[in-house]
C-alpha cells in the first residue's frame, strides 16, 4: 500500500523554479506529493529540474516564460486554469537583482526590469491567479523577499525599493483576502544562500559560507505545512 505524501492531489506553481531556491522548493514540493508547474526563463534548466523530479517518482508541468513579457501571465493562468480547477500552492521565487549603484548612477533599463519582474509581475501573477488560490481548500502564498526592503542598504537602492513594494504587495493583499477566503500570505527572507543572485552580489564571497538552497527549502516546506497566521513575516537565519 502506498505511503500517503503531505501534499498529494495539491498543485503548486512555483516561479524562478530553474535554479536556487525556487528549483529547490520545486523539487521538494513534488517529492511531498505536490504537481508542481515550473515557471522561468530558462527552457534548459527547467528541463533539468523536471527531469530530477521525474527521476524521484514526482510529477511536474514546465512552462517557460519571461514573466515580464506581456501576457506571458495571462497566457499562464489560461493554460493552467483550463486544465485544473484550483491552485493550492503558489511560491513566488523569481527575481532580477540590478547591479549595486549609488542612487544617481542606477541603470534606468536594469530599474525597469527590477520593476517588472519583482512588483508588476508579482501585482499580475496574484490578480490572474486570485480565483483559482480563492477555490482551493486551503491555499498558501510564499513570497521570498529581501531584508534591503525593509531595512535599506547603501548601493541596493534599486533592489531594495522593488523589495520594499512587494512587500507591500503581499501584505495588502493577504489583508485584502483574509475574511473572504481561506488564503494565507507569508513573506520570507530567505537569508544568505547559496544562489547566483548571492553570488553576483557577493563575487568575493566563498559560497561554501552560506547555506544552500535545499536548507531554504525545507524550512518553506515546513512552514507550508503549518497554520501560519496570514501576513506572516520571518527571516532564515539558519
Amino acid at each position: 500500500m502506498a505511503t500517503s505524501k503531505v501534499f498529494d492531489g495539491k498543485l503548486a506553481l512555483v516561479t524562478g523554479a530553474s535554479k536556487g531556491i525556487g528549483a529547490a522548493v520545486a523539487k521538494g514540493l513534488a517529492a511531498q506529493g505536490a504537481h508542481v508547474v515550473l515557471v522561468g526563463r530558462d527552457v534548459k534548466a527547467l528541463e533539468e529540474v523536471e527531469d530530477a523530479i521525474h527521476e524521484d517518482g514526482g510529477t511536474s508541468t514546465i512552462a517557460p516564460l519571461d514573466l515580464t513579457e506581456p501576457d506571458s501571465i495571462g497566457r499562464l493562468v489560461s493554460a493552467i486554469s483550463g486544465r485544473w480547477d484550483k491552485l493550492d500552492i503558489m511560491v513566488l521565487a523569481a527575481a532580477y537583482l540590478p547591479t549595486l549603484t549609488p542612487v544617481t548612477q542606477i541603470d534606468a533599463k536594469q530599474f525597469n526590469q527590477a520593476l517588472n519582474l519583482n512588483v508588476l509581475a508579482t501585482q499580475a501573477l496574484l490578480a490572474a491567479f486570485d480565483p483559482m488560490l480563492k477555490r482551493a481548500d486551503a491555499a498558501r502564498i510564499i513570497g521570498l523577499t529581501s531584508s534591503v526592503g525593509a531595512a535599506p542598504r547603501a548601493y541596493w537602492s534599486a533592489y531594495g525599493s522593488t523589495k520594499a513594494a512587494f512587500d507591500n504587495l503581499l501584505s495588502c493583499y493577504a489583508q485584502e483576502v483574509e475574511k473572504i477566503s481561506k488564503i494565507r500570505v507569508a513573506i520570507v527572507d530567505p537569508g544568505a544562500t547559496r544562489t547566483a543572485m548571492r553570488a553576483k552580489a557577493y563575487p568575493g564571497e566563498d559560497p561554501e559560507t552560506v547555506k544552500p538552497p535545499e536548507d531554504v527549502a525545507a524550512h518553506l516546506l515546513s512552514l507550508l505545512q503549518s497554520d501560519f497566521p496570514t501576513g506572516h513575516r520571518e527571516r532564515i537565519e539558519h
